[in-house]
């Protein structure tokens, strides 16, 4: 039964791999922990009482409430499943209470401190050094440390401007850009697709970087062919972008958490400070609903309250007398 939902939600929900194996941790870990109940199977013991149960042994294991949320909710996408299938009536685990969990602030790097970054980078991205890498030797150390630099800042301009997931990255082909309308398609969470507009800069920078990635891969490349390769020719995995932006951040010293996914709250965060529209932002970052985008505007709220609080005279004439 758990191993036709994992199919389910591979083929049919285009889950990610990491979310397929969470959610199966989640759903065997329910199984064993009432594999000795008078009724072993899973499915007779998808009531609120043992899910309480179930929930409750979770917090006493130490689980932090958002990791306990995450298993009532592989357990929820379950049911929702069961009921379509006809083997269950209605979902238990939406009566079942779930803990508080604290609201965490998303982390982001400023808009200034990333610009500074594209700034002093914007050298290995630069027509001189493609000319340099297109003239030194098939496969040289100076091809490929001149090819490294370009696509290492590649990967963080393309995260930082266009707001896109690690895995809608590496799922990016060459056929995914438009470069006559300066446009990105991008195939995210759901298989959903949604166009993303392109900054002339990037879209400029994507087009000399082909010609760099073709002359490292030796060959002709097609639409159908992914848009980022490694030094290798290879496809981009994970490590390597996690890796690549932690890495790059790091040496431009930008504090703070250095993550693809901060690079996509930067983005949300930047564009809700110039004014940008919350609507014309969710559709950008492929949000399925409004609520997901709103935690960037606590963001703002909170650096507000900061300057308010700096500012103020009232605030000041407050401090002198504490």
């Amino acid at each position: 039964m758990i191993d036709s939902y994992i199919s389910y939600i591979r083929d049919v929900r285009r889950y990610s791999p990491r979310t397929q194996a969470l959610y199966r941790e989640a759903l065997e870990g329910f199984r064993s922990f009432v594999a000795d109940a008078p009724q072993d199977d899973i499915i007779g013991n998808l009531i609120p009482s043992r899910l309480r149960e179930y929930e409750g042994h979770l917090i006493e294991t130490g689980l932090k409430p958002r990791t306990v949320h995450l298993q009532m909710s592989a357990l929820s996408g379950f049911c929702g499943w069961l009921i379509k299938e006809g083997k269950l009536k209605s979902n238990p685990v939406k009566v079942v209470k779930r803990p508080r969990m604290e609201k965490r602030l998303p982390e982001y790097c400023t808009q200034k401190a990333l610009d500074e970054y594209l700034e002093e980078s914007a050298p290995a991205a630069g027509e001189d050094q493609l000319r340099i890498l297109l003239s030194a030797p098939s496969g040289s150390k100076v091809a490929v440390e001149l090819y490294r630099r370009r696509l290492r800042r590649l990967i963080v301009l393309i995260l930082y401007t266009t707001g896109i997931r690690r895995a809608e990255l590496m799922g990016l082909t060459i056929g995914s850009i438009d470069p006559i309308r300066g446009t990105l398609r991008v195939r995210g969470k759901g298989d959903k697709m949604r166009e993303i507009p392109l900054v002339s800069s990037t879209n400029q920078e994507i087009s000399l970087y082909l010609q760099a990635a073709e002359s490292m891969a030796g060959t002709e490349r097609h639409s159908e062919d992914p848009l980022l390769i490694t030094e290798k020719g290879k496809p981009l995995y994970p490590e390597y972008i996690e890796r690549t932006v932690k890495e790059e951040l790091g040496a431009a010293q930008i504090p703070g958490k250095k993550s693809p996914h901060v690079l996509r709250h930067s983005l949300a965060t930047a564009l809700l400070d110039q004014g940008a529209d919350l609507e014309a932002i969710k559709e950008m970052l492929g949000h399925a609903n409004l609520a997901a985008t709103e935690v960037y505007t606590h963001n703002s709220v909170e650096r507000l309250k900061a300057q308010y609080i700096n500012a103020h005279p009232r605030a000041k004439h407050e401090e002198r007398h504490d």
